[in-house]
């Protein structure tokens, strides 16, 4: 074998070996995911000068969470993670329980960097809502995505922020920033959403507040209910 292939072999066998390291999840890793969301999202608030703006999250349609997203190198980047994501009751007044998601692939922004990144996807509108939906979509393809703005205020009145149709944020090594994204897939785990709800349930319909919130799913509620208010 040529040295460029054995550089691509050893890179599909670390993407495969992170794919097989996370697939044999049980219902306590699941539960452990969204504890780890509802961690990772307060961790980033409780620092307003550098987390995501209030008024953003108050304005979010849809919050996704990956905790500890990998990332593999040699010859090209291999990026892996399992998150979850709520969105708001249709009444405004709190949020759905947590859909399971994997992302992988992708284009990332310089702002991804180290062996694990916590991400952070900030839905701002229906139509985006919608496209979170379905069972699976590309991030930068089947939707815009811009990298989110940083600091306790919003601005500017930028494109990014009036077009785009998910704001997108990473921290990694301590450092947190807006995250650019391009054609990572972002797709539904239904067995861990069965491992979650204990029972076969239906992403939309989560998402959608027809299925009541397991008790593993009330941090994260709790958390982004107490963020998502616009300070004075």
């Amino acid at each position: 074998m040529t040295k460029r292939a054995n550089y691509l072999l050893a890179a599909l066998v670390l993407f495969l070996g992170v794919r097989v390291a996370q697939g044999g999840d049980t219902a306590n890793e699941a539960v452990q995911r969204v504890s780890e969301a509802a961690r990772v999202m307060d961790e980033i608030m409780m620092a307003p000068d550098k987390g995501i703006p209030r008024e953003l999250l108050a304005d979010a349609n849809c919050v996704a969470v990956i905790p500890s997203m990998k990332q593999g190198g040699f010859v090209f980047g291999a990026h892996y993670g399992k998150g979850v994501m709520t969105c708001r009751h249709e009444s405004g007044s709190g949020w759905t329980g947590p859909s399971t998601v994997r992302i992988e692939g992708g284009s990332w922004g310089a702002q991804i960097g180290g062996a694990a990144t916590d991400v952070v996807l900030l839905v701002m509108n229906e139509e985006g809502a919608e496209k979170l939906m379905e069972s699976q979509f590309t991030l930068g393809g089947d939707v815009t995505v811009a990298a989110g703005p940083v600091g306790r205020k919003v601005e500017a009145e930028t494109d990014a922020l009036l077009h785009a149709k998910i704001l997108a944020y990473s921290r990694s090594r301590g450092l947190f920033a807006g995250a650019t994204i391009n054609g990572a897939t972002l797709r539904v785990d239904d067995d861990d959403n069965r491992e979650l709800y204990g029972r076969t349930v239906d992403h939309k319909a989560i998402l959608e507040g027809a299925i009541p919130a397991p008790p593993s799913g009330n941090a994260l509620a709790a958390t982004l209910n107490k963020y998502s208010v616009r300070e004075s």
